[in-house]
């Protein structure tokens, strides 16, 4: 099955919003600019790219309502991608509790994968994401954003919202829950 990248836009009601002028102009450049970043991010994070848009759309609501307030303008990258790791986590432990109360889905993680991927390289990473979907939000995104995204642990602590020694806690926990589960079989 192939895949289409989301064609992404910002609603222009949301725009209309903007405080300022200057601030419409800037969060459209910034759409422009970041929107396929933090969804690929967020579609790596997430593992479903049926909520892909819609917290891409979240991401740059928020913007709207504090990318006026950004002192540095280079900056933005990173502070989007912030604001998206905040969603992302919330958005994570909402599907676990929708999970745990029978209102969620099971999800076919296979279809994340490359279009060259082989069957096997498709069965392992659905099966991660599985171990991911039962462990702690916390890991999953700390590991995701180093290991997948190849985040540096500084930015990882940073875009996590923790310290650098949580940060490599975070990471380690979550690998060696994924080698145990993984080497069980």
């Amino acid at each position: 099955m192939e895949r289409t990248t989301p064609r992404l836009t910002l609603c222009a009601a949301a725009l209309e919003e903007a405080p300022v002028s200057g601030a419409q102009d800037s969060l459209g450049r910034a759409f422009r600019s970041y929107a396929p970043y933090v969804a690929a991010v967020a579609l790596r994070l997430l593992g479903r790219d049926d909520e892909v848009d819609d917290l891409v759309q979240e991401v740059f609501l928020v913007a709207l309502r504090g990318i006026g307030r950004l002192r540095d303008p280079g900056a933005i990258k990173g502070w989007l991608a912030t604001v998206m790791v905040r969603l992302v986590a919330r958005k994570l432990r909402m599907r676990r509790l929708r999970g745990m109360i029978g209102l969620d889905q099971a999800p076919c993680y296979e279809t994340l994968a490359a279009p060259g991927a082989s069957p096997e390289e498709r069965a392992l990473l659905g099966r991660v994401y599985e171990i991911f979907d039962g462990m702690a939000v916390d890991l999953r995104i700390a590991w995701t954003l180093r290991h997948v995204e190849g985040e540096r642990l500084e930015a990882v602590a940073r875009l996590c919202g923790c310290s650098l020694a949580t940060a490599k806690r975070r990471i380690t926990a979550a690998q060696a829950l994924l080698d145990r589960v993984l080497s069980d079989g």
